[in-house]
């Protein structure tokens, strides 16, 4: 449980659900955590026993701004999870450019600045003189590979992120960084308190498991990625959703 001792990792979008579970996962195996968000994040940061750094993924400037703060005080940082992202509903006839702009500018766009600003860091030279290295996860979705009706902006994002994690796995592999994406499926987070009973039940009659999955269930497996125990898996998208999609 003390795999992760000495590490420097960032969760972006950690105050609740995947991302808060993801944070409170890395400090009890060890890590240093750092928390962002554009709001509230001191407050989650102190109950769980890690740090807190306010920005806004979509913002490419501010990112690339507190990931250099960040590196500054810690010295480097070894492990990002790219969990901060967005999810608004709409039937194809009904979506406004809008909507595009905003799934697209967090979950796109600010997974990419996040990749980015992370990357130069653990390109630095270490002590013996090569890249410093680093492992970093980001969230895909299971939406991204089936699709889902009322959700298409969402599920073309979330493809976009299991092609950036694929793409930036094969450019920062020589660099001694690994780049892996988890494909949650139905999780019992806030982001799916909107559906109708009906329609989470006729999900859960369709995973093998029989059951909603956990914020806990995909943060272990977050959790493994970034560990040392994986230290030959780059740029696979790793579904964890109970057998939904087999």
């Amino acid at each position: 449980m003390r795999s992760l001792a000495g590490r420097i990792a960032v969760v972006t979008g950690g105050t609740r659900g995947i991302g808060r579970a993801t944070a409170e996962a890395l400090v009890e195996a060890g890590a240093t955590v750092i928390v962002t968000g554009r709001s509230g994040v001191e407050e989650v940061a102190a109950e769980i026993g890690a740090s807190a750094a306010t920005f806004d993924v979509a913002d490419f400037d501010a990112v690339a701004a507190g990931f250099k703060a960040i590196a500054a005080e810690y010295g480097r940082i070894d492990i990002l999870v790219a969990n901060a992202g967005i999810l608004e509903d709409a039937l194809v006839g009904m979506i406004r450019p809008e909507l595009v702009e905003r799934i697209l500018g967090v979950n796109v766009a600010g997974t990419i600045a996040t990749v980015q600003a992370a990357a130069r860091t653990m390109m630095r030279k270490g002590p013996d003189g090569g890249p410093r290295g680093g492992a970093i996860v980001l969230l895909a979705s299971i939406v991204g590979e089936e699709g889902s009706a009322g959700q298409t902006v969402y599920a073309a994002s979330k493809a976009a992120v299991a092609a950036i994690a694929r793409s930036t796995a094969k450019e920062l592999g020589p660099r001694g960084i690994r780049v892996n994406a988890v494909a949650p499926g139905l999780i019992d987070t806030a982001m799916i308190a909107h559906l109708p009973a009906d329609l989470v039940g006729k999900r859960v009659a369709d995973t093998a498991l029989r059951r909603l999955g956990t914020p806990a269930d995909v943060a272990r497996v977050i959790r493994f990625l970034v560990s040392d125990e994986a230290a030959f898996v780059t740029g696979q998208v790793l579904g964890v959703d109970g057998g939904l999609v087999l």
